[in-house]
Formats: C-alpha cells, structure tokens, sequence
C-alpha cells in the first residue's frame, strides 16, 4: 500500500499535471493560430480586402463609363448613335446594311 502511494505521487501525479497543462498550452496555441481573431484569421481578411478593393475599382470604371454615356444623351443635344444603337437594343432590330452576329445569351451571375 505504501509502496502504491509512492508510485502514485512520484509518477501518476506529475504525468497528469503536465497532460494537463499541455493540453491547456495546446488549446491557446490552436485558437491564436486558428481561432476567431488568429493569424490565419488575419491573412483571410487580407485577402478578401483585396478582393473588394478590386470588386471597387472595377465598379467604379463602370460609374465612368455610364456617367461618360450618359453625358451624351444629357442636355439640349442627343448623340444620334449612342440614341440609335440603345433604340436598336431595346427593340431588337438592325438596319438593312447592319452585320449581325448572333451570340448565345449570357447568364446574369
């Protein structure tokens, strides 16, 4: 009996301390790498900043590129081609001397 307290105290004692505070360690380490405010947490809001400053810039060509057709038919004057080429759009028509191709039509994402 003596001799199992001893064993107990010299070995299982300190194995499960350090099992323990091992597994404490391990769990903070995993969650400062992984967890909600990690470092991997940290690159992947990098990335996707990235990835809406240029969803940004792209949208903001387009603003110019409306705002430049729009500047057209604006005003006193309409540009006739920019006024018969949407008219030919919406209308789904072509003039006589026009080349048509035929594309398929895109889906909207």
């Amino acid at each position: 009996m003596h001799r199992l307290r001893v064993l107990v105290r010299a070995l299982v004692l300190p194995l499960c301390l350090y099992t323990v505070a091992g597994v404490t360690a391990a769990y903070f380490v995993w969650h400062g790498v992984n967890g909600q405010r990690g470092l991997k947490t940290g690159e992947e809001y990098e990335q996707k900043l990235e990835q809406l400053r240029l969803e940004r810039n792209i949208l903001k060509l387009q603003r110019m590129l409306w705002e430049s057709r729009l500047a057209l038919i604006k005003g006193q004057t309409v540009d006739a081609d920019i006024l018969d080429e949407e008219v030919r759009k919406r209308l789904g028509r072509a003039h006589k001397n026009d080349v048509v191709i035929f594309l398929p039509p895109s889906n909207p994402p």
